[in-house]
């Protein structure tokens, strides 16, 4: 298996995940920025890279994901190899005369023509499961962020929050990356605690 394909999937992700952030533009407000723009909107913007470097649930999850990435990759290139030996046997065997007939040469032929199948469909399966699992990441990060951003607009009041990496320019006093990171890595650790006190309860 190549590793790129492995490796394409993980930087899809994350360009997946700055998009997904790119086109939600829920409303939020930061009761240090009191800077308003022209048309009287108070605007606020959020560096994406470091929310998502900094929260919790992502850095876990990337960690948990790059251990799939690298056991499936493992998995893959130790079957690969050992049908590799195979093959190389079954070569040397045929050019040798090692075979005692025809048809024993053929039912080992077609023995590792299945071989081959099986680790093209398992490694399509390893891939298609971990972007099944980056997905869901993707999807419970942006439910994480909107859930968050929605109880936190209620006592701000911002009338748009956007990306910084859809902005050209904008000062640091628009910047509430670190309320929000703070804001969610707090929510985040109640949520943990509150499952592992049902879990022992249970």
């Amino acid at each position: 298996m190549k590793k790129n394909l492995f490796r394409a999937i993980a930087l899809l992700a994350v360009a997946g995940l700055i998009n997904a952030c790119n086109n939600s533009a829920p409303q939020m407000d930061e009761a240090s920025v009191t800077d308003e723009s022209a048309d009287g909107m108070k605007i606020a913007y959020i560096v994406i890279d470091s929310l998502t470097s900094q929260y919790e649930y992502a850095k876990e999850m990337s960690i948990e994901l790059e251990k799939k990435r690298t056991n499936a990759e493992n998995t893959i290139q130790s079957k690969t190899q050992q049908f590799e030996r195979k093959a190389q046997s079954f070569q040397q065997k045929l050019q040798n005369n090692g075979f005692t007939s025809r048809e024993q040469a053929e039912s080992e032929q077609a023995s590792l023509q299945r071989e081959q199948q099986n680790i093209i469909a398992l490694q399509q399966r390893l891939e298609a499961e971990l972007a099944n699992e980056q997905a869901k990441f993707l999807q419970a990060f942006q439910d994480s962020l909107d859930h968050f951003l929605t109880d936190y607009n209620k006592d701000k009041k911002f009338d748009m929050i956007i990306n910084k990496a859809a902005i050209l320019m904008a000062g640091d006093r628009f910047d509430i990356t670190e309320e929000v990171v703070n804001g969610m890595n707090l929510r985040y650790k109640k949520g943990s605690e509150a499952a592992a006190d049902s879990t022992q309860t249970n």
